[in-house]
């Protein structure tokens, strides 16, 4: 038990006590539990009267929140605690038999026993109880400042303010926003002249020195030095050349922003600026990255190059592409300076409609022609969108379908703040432009993440199109949801919240199941799995083929021994993850005879393989014939067996086939087998002659066996011939096909040299009608003397013409 559980339950029994509910054993609190409890309390009525003054800022709400989001924490992990001994418990209690009813007894040592189990299961669900109440309120709390600020934002949102086109509000917007910028320059004036600056820049003249001399360097010197990293790294080879470039060009942009941060760093150490100067000074660092990065992103999607193009543009148009871009970025870092002017300045709401109408407009400006020149090129280059990969046209779908998004906005956002509603066009525009700049990074970092691998795996650029750049293109944009969601306009403690909710899980039963023992089962289990497929590739290939077991029960040990590594492994897998799936037997006992009736079929291929494994009949590499087919086991698995016929197909047969139904195994145990070449030769052959020979050729071959030795069955007097069998036993049955061939090729050859003839089925043909024939040879017309006869055309037979005799010996007689 925790000292936390304890000092809850401490609390709670104390409680009791003051109440005078509980005994006085109960009664002994320390003072660190009472204070803990005490400021759960007090932060608890707090929280509660502050909802219900509804007057508290924003941020104030937001620092009630975490206070409380910290005590829910704690309350969430002491929900489970003692779970373990809980139900050591009640396993007790329930090994104790059922109480006793009303007006019955029980032995006393039992009765003592149950009443001591049952105020130790009291005393342990004590801290659980009061954990499961402080959360229910703690999230309760919580829910209700997350429904204020969300009201609130809202209501910021959709408040119409003055407009801008208002000329009234133009003369007071310039003289404060004059008068902001004065103050903001005669504050540097006047340090600038004072001694105490003077003398501060005297003191640290060595560090200005350095930081000035740094920032000198890399803003002139850094992207000299970038090309050059590129030039050394493009040494590597020139499969890495899509790595190296993107290398080069963040170097172009990180060494610039270090540079900006020492020249940051200079001007605030010599103090030559106000207050309100350095406030904003603090903000300069990110504004650079915010514009340095945007030019990088200009380049990386308008490259100029076809093969590093990520977003092809018209030609001409690529330097006002860029431009474009650029202004984006100066457009949002003015707008971000407007908002830290107002965190230190008092700007009345017209001021600020006044001053963000511009940028407003600018913007919305900059995302209209942009579209326009997207579309112009779209109509130059439709023919080709054909011919891009499957990666490029699922970049130009989104890009597409933010463009046209960008462009509604681009109508409808400065319309907004015309109208007066300064927040929601700004709540529009910007995150528009934001969302634009997320997709294109995610492209660029896709692209990189492709050359990496085309890098590693020496592929080249042609791994941008690979299932790997597929993958993390989906990774990224999974990843970048968040940042989607924080960029329009949700805030950071929901996604927080969110996050925790992800990582409570969700209860079953008396089991919850959260994403870390899902990550410990899956963990497990693949450690399991690895294991035991490195266990049956060791069997397969060095331990097992050193024994005497036949291929076919290396076969079965090594797939058995992979059924039961699987099993243990998600037995164990699940006890590890700490799931209880106890309270799932019933549903799942239910939902198996269901499937019992549904899978009958497949549960007994699985059964018939698992009785192949053990009795083995059919063994990988047997030669089998089954249902008419015939071919070599090559496979043999949990639902069915794949037979390889002689025809080089693939059958699938089912398990259930091998074990209900007839199964001839040619190769089982042994490869020995029967060879049978039937023969025949005419009437009037020696039969013992026929005989000697066919037993010299059978004994002759290398892969007939001698013992038994092979012989020759005279069968019988067929209809044309004398018939004779070779029947011998082969060493390997395997090659039965080759041996009859090789012995038909050699009775052939003797049975020429001993002139013994084969005999074989004549026909003699009879025609009915000779004459028809000689009516076609006509003299030719006197008028085509000059040219050569044409051949004579019989007339056509039909089939009563034709008349078979197969009693004949050979000749054709036309003497009828």
């Amino acid at each position: 038990m925790t000292p936390f559980i304890t000092a809850l339950r401490n609390v709670l029994l104390g409680l009791v006590l003051v109440t005078g509910l509980a005994v006085p054993a109960l009664a002994q609190l320390t003072a660190e539990s009472r204070a803990y409890y005490q400021d759960w309390l007090k932060t608890a009525n707090r929280a509660e009267e502050v909802i219900d003054a509804s007057r508290a800022s924003s941020a104030a709400l937001e620092t009630l929140r975490k206070e409380l989001t910290s005590y829910r924490q704690r309350f969430l992990e002491a929900r489970t605690e003692n779970g373990d001994r809980i139900k050591t418990l009640e396993g007790q209690i329930s090994a104790l038999g059922k109480a006793p009813e009303e007006g019955e007894s029980e032995p006393e040592d039992i009765a003592q026993l149950r009443a001591s189990l049952e105020e130790q299961l009291r005393d342990l669900k004590v801290p659980r109880i009061v954990s499961e109440e402080a959360y229910s309120r703690a999230n309760g709390l919580i829910s209700e400042i997350d429904k204020i600020i969300r009201e609130r934002r809202t209501r910021k949102l959709l408040e119409r303010g003055p407009s801008p086109l208002n000329p009234e509000h133009w003369p007071g917007a310039l003289r404060t926003l004059s008068r902001s910028a004065s103050s903001i320059w005669n504050e540097t004036a006047s340090r600038i002249g004072s001694a105490t600056t003077a003398e501060r820049i005297s003191n640290s003249l060595p560090a200005l020195l350095l930081l000035l001399g740094i920032a000198a360097f890399l803003l002139l010197r850094g992207r000299p030095w970038a090309h050059a990293a590129g030039d050394y790294l493009r040494q590597f080879g020139s499969s890495g050349r899509g790595v190296w470039g993107f290398i080069v060009s963040l170097l172009e942009v990180i060494l610039p922003f270090i540079g900006i941060i020492c020249l940051a760093a200079a001007v605030e150490l010599s103090g030559i600026l106000g207050s309100r100067g350095t406030l904003l000074l603090d903000y300069v660092p990110g504004w650079a990255l915010l514009v340095l990065s945007f030019h990088w992103l200009g380049n990386q999607l308008f490259s100029g190059r076809i093969e590093n193009d990520l977003v092809p543009v018209q030609e001409g148009r690529l330097n006002e592409t860029r431009l474009m871009v650029d202004i984006l970025a100066v457009i949002l870092v003015m707008q971000d300076a407007l908002v830290k002017l107002e965190n230190i300045e008092t700007i009345p709401s017209s001021v600020h409609a006044v001053a963000s109408f511009p940028l407003i407009t600018a913007a919305a400006l900059v995302l209209l022609r942009l579209h326009r020149i997207g579309a112009k090129r779209r109509q130059k280059q439709s023919a080709d969108t054909a011919e891009d990969g499957a990666i490029a046209a699922g970049a130009n779908r989104i890009l597409t379908f933010a463009r046209r998004a960008s462009y509604l906005l681009g109508f409808v956002s400065p319309l907004l703040a015309a109208l007066g509603y300064v927040n929601a066009a700004e709540a529009l525009i910007y995150p528009a432009v934001s969302t634009l700049a997320l997709l294109a990074a995610l492209l660029v970092f896709q692209r990189f993440l492709g050359d990496v691998y085309g890098w590693l795996s020496g592929k080249g650029s042609a791994a941008r199109e690979s299932l790997f750049a597929v993958l993390i293109g989906f990774l990224l944009a999974a990843l970048a949801l968040p940042l989607l969601a924080l960029i329009w306009g949700a805030r950071v403690a929901d996604m927080t919240e969110l996050w925790s909710r992800f990582l409570e899980g969700f209860q079953i039963g008396d089991t919850r199941i959260s994403p870390t023992a899902f990550l410990t089962f899956a963990v497990v289990f693949a450690a399991g799995y690895a294991l035991t497929r490195l266990i049956q590739g060791s069997l397969r290939n060095s331990l097992l083929p050193k024994t005497k077991i036949d291929p076919g029960g290396q076969n079965a040990i090594t797939s058995g021994l992979g059924y039961v590594g699987i099993f243990l492994s998600a037995v164990i897998a699940i006890s590890m993850a700490g799931l209880d799936l106890s309270s799932l037997a019933i549903v799942a006992g239910a939902l198996s005879v269901g499937i019992g009736f549904g899978l009958q079929t497949i549960v007994s291929n699985f059964v018939s393989g698992i009785i192949l494994l053990i009795e083995r009949p059919v063994s990988k590499g047997d030669w089998i014939e089954v249902g008419g087919l015939m071919g070599y086991v090559r496979d043999i698995s949990v639902r069915s067996t794949r037979i390889e016929t002689f025809d080089r197909t693939d059958v699938i047969v089912p398990n259930s086939d091998l074990i209900s139904g007839t199964v001839t195994n040619y190769t089982r145990g042994n490869t020995v087998g029967r060879v049978i070449v039937p023969v025949g030769v005419a009437y009037g052959t020696e039969p013992r002659k026929v005989e000697a020979i066919l037993t010299e050729i059978a004994k002759a071959h290398p892969m007939v066996l001698l013992n038994p030795a092979p012989y020759v069955v005279f069968q019988g007097f067929g209809a044309d011939s004398l018939d004779f069998e070779i029947r011998a036993i082969l060493r390997d049955v395997n090659w039965v096909l080759s041996v009859k061939s090789d012995m038909n090729y050699e009775i052939a050859k003797r049975f020429q040299e001993e002139g013994i003839e084969i005999p074989f089925m004549q026909r003699d043909i009879w025609i009915r009608n000779p004459e028809a024939l000689s009516t076609g040879g006509a003299a030719p017309d006197s008028a085509e003397s000059s040219s050569p006869p044409a051949p004579a055309i019989p007339p056509k037979l039909d089939v009563s013409d034709l008349q078979q005799d197969q009693e004949g010996e050979g000749e054709a007689d036309a003497d009828k």
